[in-house]
């Protein structure tokens, strides 16, 4: 098994893609760590102007570490956001994963040009790709034209479905077989294509190769080594263990937001009370592989910057999940796990946004492995509130040396 890897000289990493989720702000206008005039702040409060419930961003560069917070952890409360707080990254797990993945590829114990039928036998086949023909690289950079399974997720898809689906348990063969029989969605010609059941599979081959399950090979290369104390692979465990705030959902499941001021408790039991539905209790066993990591602010910042400077991976590994390609309609490209986002100042970062049912988050660092911003949303808010994230995002790793909005501790 790989250890952590001493400090090495800084590389590049991170990734970029995102989605949807909603719910009208209530309560007090913000809470935050820093004054009003600081510019992280004023980024958190017009990403909750955008309707969201809550919001939590934590920049860090050399010497300094800034955190902003608005909203509150639970709607018909006054309790703001928790410092610290635990959420659901969605699809930043993504990096996670083709970090393990990789290093099994550094250890020569899998190559990124084995298929998966090497690995899994008779698991993808039909009227679209087939094993035999899909390779590991082209699960991780979302080449592989296998169909997304999440629209067979009663969970994800409506209220009454989340309500009675919310503790249901999914193993990843159950995912694969529910993803094969979407063929009619398989692209026409072969293209990049974002599927989380690209992701479910490089989780059962993790599990193929070691011998242990996605989550212990999580933990045990990542999350440990790294002293990640906020960050879990929950298993089937529908609880966001610690200090967190809810999360409530519309647009998933094809609702108009309330514009009300949401003066009524939502339960956390999928209870709609007119303001959204409390969706924080989630068995997210479908996501597995693919966005069921729990983390905070803080630990993802450290993750990557990790990631960034080799202390996870060889060079010749980090060197493979940096070479992107490009993702048509998504104005990014495209790594092993990760992607290369546009800076509007000029050049790129690292990053990989993420959603998963009423959390919504977006992660970045510079190139040179210096500023770290990470921010998440507990709700979609509304039209604007995606832009508005990657906006803070963007801001944040360009205004690091911008004059006037340097830090000082």
């Amino acid at each position: 098994m790989q250890v952590l890897r001493t400090r090495r000289r800084r590389l590049f990493v991170l990734t970029g893609l995102a989605a949807l989720l909603l719910a009208p702000s209530g309560g007090p206008a913000a809470v935050a760590d820093a004054q009003h005039t600081d510019p992280l702040q004023r980024r958190v409060d017009a990403i909750h102007d955008t309707g969201v419930v809550g919001v939590s961003a934590e920049v860090t560069s050399p010497g300094t570490r800034d955190v902003a917070r608005a909203g509150v952890a639970e709607r018909g409360t006054r309790r703001p956001m928790p410092p610290g707080g635990r959420f659901r990254i969605g699809s930043a797990t993504k990096t996670f994963t083709a970090t393990v993945v990789l290093q099994l590829v550094g250890e020569g114990r899998l190559s990124l040009e084995d298929t998966v039928e090497r690995w899994l036998p008779g698991v993808v086949r039909g009227g679209g790709p087939d094993g035999g023909s899909v390779t590991v690289r082209q699960l991780l950079q979302h080449t592989s034209g296998i169909p997304e399974v999440l629209p067979e997720i009663a969970a994800l898809n409506s209220a009454d479905g989340y309500r009675a689906e919310r503790f249901r348990t999914y193993t990843p063969e159950e995912l694969a077989g529910l993803a094969m029989r979407r063929r009619e969605d398989v692209p026409t010609e072969a293209a990049w294509s974002y599927s989380n059941t690209n992701y479910i599979l490089a989780a059962m081959i993790i599990r193929e190769v070691t011998g242990r399950s996605w989550d212990r090979e999580v933990e045990d290369r990542i999350i440990r080594p790294l002293g990640l104390s906020g960050t879990s692979t929950p298993g089937t465990s529908p609880i966001v263990p610690g200090p967190h705030a809810h999360a409530y959902a519309y647009a998933a499941f094809g609702r108009s937001a309330d514009t009300g001021t949401g003066t009524g408790a939502d339960t956390g039991t999928g209870a709609d009370t007119g303001t959204g539905i409390d969706v924080t209790l989630l068995n997210a066993s479908m996501a597995v592989g693919s966005g069921a990591v729990i983390s905070t602010t803080h630990d993802l910042s450290r993750f990557y910057a990790a990631l960034l400077d080799g202390r996870l991976l060889e060079p010749a590994e980090l060197a493979e999940m940096t070479t992107t390609v490009s993702a048509p309609g998504m104005g990014v490209s495209y790594g092993l796990g990760l992607g290369e986002i546009p800076l509007t100042c000029g050049g790129t970062y690292y990053g990989h946004p993420g959603e998963l049912l009423g959390y919504r988050t977006w992660a970045g660092i510079t190139r040179d492995g210096s500023t770290t911003a990470v921010v998440y949303a507990t709700s979609d808010g509304g039209p604007d509130t995606q832009q508005a994230m990657r906006t803070l995002v963007d801001r944040e790793l360009c205004g690091a040396a911008a004059p006037g909005e340097r830090r000082t501790g």
